[in-house]
């Protein structure tokens, strides 16, 4: 899940980007708090119940950006970090299998997440042009990773899962340069949008990482 774009830019101070960029990152990491408090909730489901978050989340992010967009802040809050709880309640059973067997996996997977998007943001940031037209190679990119990770669920094909995890680093590598360079110029209102992205994108590139470190298991 990602969500690849955005309003328009609007030029802003220095100073004011600063304070968006704080604003910003704050409430990802409120967000991953809700995430890590929904996987020990959700640590015991398993099969189709851990898939069920999946849906009110789906639902939580639509109305986060409507309400959002009609100056429902407090509403919008609530429905970023309920996006969070119920995503990290999809992820539970997985994370507390790898915490209870190998916890490096674990532990391994966070310190890659936290470079990997430290070392891209700083990129993307740092970068003055906008790049928010490529956005839409990003978007259909996720879209044809979607398509072989569903045909890699019914053709059996070797190293299949680790192609797909390495792909999908680099496609969500690529939205971490994005909206991190969207970040630069984004205004008050595109705050909570611009939160939300970021913590997909941190959530995806987390479990590309725990797939590829916990070895297909």
């Amino acid at each position: 899940m990602s969500t690849p774009g955005f309003a328009a830019s609007h030029p802003v101070t220095r100073e004011r980007s600063l304070a968006i960029f704080g604003q910003v990152m704050g409430l990802v990491a409120i967000t991953c708090g809700f995430a890590a408090a929904g996987a020990y909730i959700g640590r015991d489901l398993s099969g189709l119940s851990s898939l069920l978050p999946w849906i009110p989340a789906i639902a939580c992010l639509i109305g986060l950006n409507v309400a959002n967009n009609k100056g429902l802040r407090q509403l919008a809050l609530v429905l970023l970090f309920a996006v969070g709880l119920l995503l990290g309640i999809s992820i539970g059973y997985t994370v507390n299998y790898y915490t209870s067997t190998d916890p490096s996996v674990v532990y391994q997977a966070v310190g890659a997440t936290a470079l990997f998007v430290a070392a891209l943001g700083a990129g993307g940031y740092a970068i003055r042009k906008d790049l928010s037209f490529l956005y839409r190679f990003a978007f259909f990119a996720l879209l044809g990773l979607i398509v072989f990770g569903i045909v890699t669920l019914f053709v059996s094909m070797p190293g299949g899962s680790m192609i797909y995890a390495f792909f999908g680093l680099a496609i969500f590598g690529l939205f971490v340069v994005l909206d991190f360079n969207r970040l630069r110029r984004a205004g008050q209102q595109e705050v909570i949008p611009l939160a939300a992205g970021i913590f997909l994108t941190v959530f995806n590139i987390f479990l590309f990482f725990l797939q590829i470190f916990g070895g297909n298991r």
